[in-house]
């Protein structure tokens, strides 16, 4: 709606004020489309690294749904493709912006007409593919068609297409519906780009897109080739308590309430809806042998009430949070209109902060609830290549006897080797790649060893991998900390930066870095441990 109206006070200005205006329908179309590019990929900018992953997610899914049908030939360059996911995502972004801004100029409108088209054909098969995967049962290849079943949202290949990067998550089918509906002012451009208002002269607008393509392809590296992003829209930002959080998204989880179920007959597809209080009276009439039933819930919710004392709790909260801490944390997050207020939640990557360690022993409240500072180090991946090494182990065979002790009742066991054998068995050996060892040796662990010389703790989460492998990494990099595992997903989410650090009290995050630019202890315990 905002760009609709940023759109026609553009569309006003552009013919009140430029002679060169041709078609108000024209005008209004490519102020709105071009706005809507500026934006999309300017909030996608912010988080290259972020466009990176999701397509990592679209090149995995095609590679393996590719591979199952007549157009396997074309499988192979999505793992190359994910290889460089990150200079795909840059150019992307920019070149999303840059659309955007020659629609708002009408800069070079055949050319602009054409790349609009085809980067919106684009979009759509990629919101597509998303949104329509929600049709496809489990052990599926999406283009069996034949095999498609009822719509279930737990399909999804890739849960949304990024499409607003993390500053707002829409929902597949929205996102699919409104690239289908730009295809028709992208055909209309095409068709019609004779009738399109250009500002500026051709000098002017040629220096404006040079600039702007330079400009924007700086401000994506700094965003994660130097630096984290400027602006965090992710779950885990600076202030938010990650174990509060999480309780309070479990409890809205848990507190889902069943509205109705939506039956649908096996035999004649008919559809029917039920309220949740007649379907219990009447389920008889809905045999399962006849018909398919799902659950249509509600919104997740939390109830936050106030005491006499204006302290604030949840209703149905079982989590072990301090009563104070908790009360603080939602009176500085919500606001709280009344005694009473229903607040929906939503769920996010906090949820999936599960983390265990080597053994699988759950992890994730210890370190969530340390009261005092800890610095949590994230590595979604690990380095290395591996390769086999064979070496000689030797099975001795041995012989027991029992042997009397001369004048006595007592025995004694002498053992005896009876036989060695050797023989020669593979074991796998890591070589960790030099320059991510030295992101720890040099520039990590100087850090966390001076704080651990004050009591402070460290330990650091990676994705889930051979145990074998991660120890060796540990002592490769002489960290003396625990490595703990957790998705690699969610790991990715917290921080932008392979190793990222967090430095954490409580459950809460007070700071977090990138490697490139972490600073010694001592400015981090001047600066951000108070």
């Amino acid at each position: 709606m905002n760009i609709a109206i940023v759109a026609s006070i553009l569309t006003v200005l552009v013919g009140l004020f430029y002679k060169g205006h041709k078609n108000w329908l024209m005008t209004w179309l490519q102020n709105f489309c071009g706005s809507l590019f500026v934006f999309s990929g300017w909030v996608k900018a912010v988080d290259p690294l972020g466009t990176a992953y999701k397509m990592e997610q679209y090149f995995a899914e095609f590679e393996s749904t590719f591979s199952e049908t007549w157009m396997s030939f074309v499988a192979p360059m999505f793992p190359w493709l994910s290889e460089h996911a990150i200079l795909f995502s840059v150019f992307m972004i920019v070149f999303e912006i840059v659309l955007g801004l020659m629609l708002l100029m009408g800069a070079k409108p055949k050319f602009t007409s054409w790349a609009f088209l085809l980067l919106v054909v684009f979009f759509t098969f990629l919101t597509g593919f998303t949104y329509l995967t929600g049709y496809v049962p489990e052990g599926v290849n999406f283009f069996e068609f034949g095999k498609w079943g009822p719509y279930v949202e737990t399909n999804m290949k890739v849960t949304d297409c990024g499409c607003f990067g993390d500053f707002l998550k829409l929902k597949p089918k929205i996102s699919f519906l409104k690239d289908v509906f730009l295809l028709f002012p992208a055909l209309w451009f095409v068709f019609r780009h004779k009738d399109m208002h250009q500002l500026f002269s051709a000098g002017v607008r040629n220096l404006i897109v040079g600039l702007s393509i330079v400009g924007l392809t700086v401000y994506c590296m700094s965003n994660y080739l130097w630096d984290i992003p400027s602006n965090d829209f992710r779950p885990f930002k600076v202030g938010e308590n990650i174990g509060i959080r999480k309780a309070i998204e479990a409890t809205a989880a848990s507190n889902v309430p069943v509205l109705a179920y939506e039956l649908r007959n096996k035999e004649t597809g008919h559809v029917v809806r039920v309220p949740y209080t007649q379907y219990l009276k009447e389920f008889q009439n809905y045999p399962k042998e006849e018909w398919d039933a799902e659950q249509i819930r509600g919104d997740q919710t939390i109830t936050v009430v106030k005491d006499a004392n204006g302290r604030a709790s949840i209703l149905k909260f079982y989590e072990e949070i301090p009563a104070e801490q908790l009360s603080d944390y939602l009176t500085s997050h919500f606001e709280l209109t009344g005694d009473t207020t229903v607040i929906p939640i939503a769920t996010t990557k906090i949820s999936d902060f599960d983390i265990t360690d080597m053994d699988g022993n759950e992890k994730t409240w210890e370190v969530l609830q340390t009261p005092n500072y800890s610095f949590m180090i994230v590595a979604y991946k690990l380095y290395f290549e591996e390769g086999q090494e064979n070496r000689m182990v030797y099975d001795t065979t041995y012989t027991y006897d029992t042997i009397a002790i001369e004048g006595t009742d007592s025995v004694y066991v002498e053992r005896k080797v009876a036989d060695v054998q050797a023989r020669q068995v593979s074991q796998s050996v890591y070589d960790f790649d030099d320059d991510y060892v030295a992101r720890y040796t040099e520039v990590v662990n100087p850090v966390l060893e001076a704080a651990q010389k004050e009591g402070v703790e460290a330990f650091a989460i990676t994705a889930y991998g051979d145990p074998a492998m991660i120890e060796d990494f540990r002592h490769e990099t002489q960290s003396a900390y625990p490595f703990y595992l957790a998705d690699d997903i969610m790991l990715k989410t917290i921080v932008r930066s392979n190793p990222g650090i967090v430095l954490l009290k409580n459950g809460e995050i007070i700071q977090k870095w990138p490697y490139k630019q972490l600073p010694s202890y001592e400015e981090i315990k001047a600066n951000w441990m108070k």
